[in-house]
């Protein structure tokens, strides 16, 4: 076949795909590979699949898959041919700024074959894990008319560059590919939706069970050292009042978890948006919490960003959100730790980060600790009190805000967590 001559980089209407012939060998390869998707739903021995044909298919010294991760509101590696898959999946790759943004956003292919002079790409890949990016062949995944994430192949081998036969060829992949992994994810999702099913009634016997017992002891407290107030004028009666202080607002905070959940079950709860500072909100909140932190031998440090952080929202509604997702982060902190809380700007976002050096949080318990009354600790052998509903609480306020939360763990030295609160920015015009 006579090939046309191309530039360094063009897009997929250069050269309509129906006009290319694909030569025998590569039909038969990817009437093979078609085979082999349709029958592995297994997520990660399917992407790897896909990669290992696509760095074959275009002759390619590597290849990568990018899905989108609706948290960060970036690309994120899923796998990768010929580099370390491990440190690849840390990288968040802005949709903005990146050639694989930019084939997500537009849904178009892209052929770069003088990739390091295109100021698209994304070079902290590069960098991260020392690989030169010469050229690239990228691709939309796309189910219908949803573009889920990108198939690239990088480097091809030889002096020749990508052309149109192995943009034609990635994209047939790319388009049985897709409908492969959104298969495999729905098959995953229904196992854990089975899973979640199985621990319905057990959870409601915990809440029972957690409740009374979590009610039950302030209200002890509560009721023994009242009897020692009575007539009680010296230093201990004093003592005794704090106690008693105490135990009641642990209890006040126990039943305004408990109707806070209720109010979001009922889909009661309006919010009063007005726009606001959220370094100011951030900086409130933190001062709430520095009495319980010093009181368990904490030091709880902020650190705002220099510019004002705009943002819609119910500032009593934001502000448990916040406030649960710190307390959390002291109650699980031992003696001597450390809580940190930051706010700044993300892309087109706010974000809330604390950070603890408490223990962790195992890998797969990283989505279970948003669910009501669940924590990672059995109730009853458990070190910490409450009843498992402050995250909750936290996830469906910032949910009201179109907002996300999610936590990571463990950190880079392998010990403590982080939680990351996200909120759309306000407008620039937003005065209600």
């Amino acid at each position: 076949m006579n090939k046309k001559p191309y530039d360094s980089s063009y897009s997929a209407d250069t050269y309509p795909v129906d006009t290319v012939t694909l030569p025998a060998a590569t039909l038969a390869r990817l009437v093979e590979a078609s085979q082999v998707l349709n029958s592995t739903l297994q997520l990660d021995a399917l992407l790897q699949f896909i990669i290992d044909m696509a760095a074959e298919l275009t002759d390619s010294e590597a290849a990568s898959i990018l899905l989108f991760d609706d948290k960060t509101q970036t690309l994120r590696f899923e796998a990768s041919h010929g580099t370390d898959p491990v440190i690849l999946s840390s990288i968040d790759v802005p949709l903005d700024s990146s050639l694989a943004g930019t084939i997500f956003r537009e849904g178009g292919s892209l052929i770069i074959n003088d990739a390091q002079q295109d100021p698209r790409l994304y070079k902290q890949v590069g960098q991260t894990i020392q690989f030169a990016t010469r050229s690239l062949l990228g691709v939309p995944l796309r189910i219908r008319e949803r573009v889920t994430g990108v198939l690239e192949a990088i480097n091809k081998r030889g002096e020749a560059g990508f052309d149109e036969t192995d943009q034609h060829t990635l994209s047939v992949l790319a388009s049985q590919a897709a409908i492969a992994i959104e298969n495999a994810r729905l098959v995953n999702d229904l196992q854990k939706a089975h899973a979640e099913l199985r621990q319905l009634d057990h959870a409601k016997g915990e809440f029972i069970s957690i409740a009374s017992h979590e009610l039950r002891t302030p209200l002890h407290i509560i009721l023994g050292y009242a009897e020692f107030l009575e007539g009680e004028t010296s230093k201990t009666g004093l003592e005794y009042l704090r106690l008693v202080r105490n135990s009641a607002v642990r209890l006040k905070g126990l039943i305004d978890d408990m109707v806070n959940l209720n109010y979001m079950d009922a889909g009661s709860i309006d919010l009063e948006r007005e726009r606001l500072d959220l370094r100011q909100v951030v900086g409130k909140v933190v001062s709430e919490s520095m009495t319980r932190a010093e009181a368990q031998g904490l030091k709880i440090q902020s650190s705002l960003a220099t510019e004002p952080v705009w943002v819609l929202v119910d500032e009593s509604k934001i502000s448990v959100a916040i406030l649960n997702v710190i307390l959390n982060a002291i109650r699980f902190t031992p003696t001597g730790g450390n809580v940190s809380v930051s706010c700044e700007r993300r892309f087109s976002e706010a974000w809330v980060i604390v950070t603890d050096s408490g223990p962790g949080i195992p890998p797969d318990e990283l989505d279970r600790i948003f669910e009501r009354f669940y924590q990672v600790a059995h109730h009853m052998t458990r070190r910490h009190g409450g009843l498992g509903l402050g995250l909750t609480i936290a996830r469906g306020m910032m949910q009201l805000h179109s907002g996300r939360i999610w936590a990571e763990s463990p950190l880079e030295d392998n010990t403590g967590s982080r939680f990351i609160l996200a909120l759309p920015l306000a407008n620039d015009d937003s005065n209600e």
